[in-house]
């Protein structure tokens, strides 16, 4: 049996430099043992499956894989989801909006300028981080202390990130984490991973730089561009429009524009289809 597949560039107009997403364009039939076979040999941070939608208001539903288990919600893959949907022929039925139905509910998805789109940023339960794993933190970040101004935040939206403001984008960058430490970090703060950020000085290539980091299976990973992380971030930034850089670190130029209005934050960027095609898996 083969069904339509896509892998997509999220958070990028420039193939190759954002961060890759395999979408299932037609997973009706397949069972959760088989969606989360094909997660584990796409071996990407995420694999989407679009459905039937269940709700009325829903354009569409999407289940989230990564190698080892399924997400409720989750950034990039919302956007380049969508992305492959419209390319594929999709009509809303609304107008410029798509509706993404997922584990957390439904997700609106506006289309903008350029091909590029942005999900109205989930609504984010804030809880500061527990005193008792500042130290932790430090050695996660190889740092001895952290602004006073803006203490850690645990940040949840169906995916869960601890969320770190740091001085400055160079500090940011500088960071060259501890993946024994952040394994236990991520396990006593019940988090997914660490997302820090800094601001860049005037002039700079974005307003923010923005890294996220998580270990699976006993390994450190750097997430190259991070729609959930940033989301959280937005949500401790309200009514500030910004624009993000990330990936730089390990090589690749991720984009990200934040902009907000009455309903919220908006996370937005461009994605770029790489591979079109059809899986077989039978």
């Amino acid at each position: 049996m083969t069904r339509r597949f896509k892998q997509i560039d999220v958070f990028t107009a420039v193939p190759l430099k954002g961060n890759p997403l395999a979408v299932i364009l037609d997973a009706d039939g397949l069972t959760d043992a088989q969606m989360q076979a094909i997660a584990r040999w796409t071996n990407l941070s995420e694999t989407t499956f679009v459905l039937p939608a269940t709700d009325p208001a829903a354009d569409y539903r999407v289940r989230i894989f990564t190698t080892q288990e399924e997400f409720p919600f989750a950034g990039h893959p919302t956007l380049g989801t969508a992305h492959a949907l419209l390319e594929a022929g999709l009509r809303p039925k609304t107008p410029g909006v798509l509706v993404q139905q997922c584990g957390i509910g439904l997700v609106p998805v506006r289309m903008g300028a350029n091909g590029a789109l942005g999900f109205g940023a989930p609504p984010a339960q804030l809880d500061p981080m527990d005193n008792e794993l500042l130290p932790l933190l430090h050695a996660t970040l190889g740092l001895d202390r952290l602004p006073a101004r803006h203490p850690p935040v645990v940040a949840n939206m169906g995916i869960c990130w601890l969320v770190v403001r740091l001085a400055s984008a160079a500090d940011c960058l500088a960071v060259v984490p501890n993946a024994v430490a952040l394994a236990e970090l991520m396990r006593r703060s019940a988090s997914n991973g660490v997302a820090i950020y800094g601001a860049h000085a005037a002039g700079g290539p974005a307003d923010m730089e923005v890294r996220a980091f998580t270990v699976e299976n006993g390994v450190l990973l750097e997430d190259p561009v991070t729609g959930s992380a940033n989301a959280c971030i937005a949500r401790l930034m309200p009514g500030h429009d910004y624009r993000v850089r990330q990936g730089t670190a390990i090589g690749r130029d991720g984009r990200v524009t934040v902009v907000h209005d009455a309903d919220g934050p908006w996370i937005c960027g461009r994605s770029v289809t790489i591979i079109d095609g059809m899986l077989r898996t039978k």
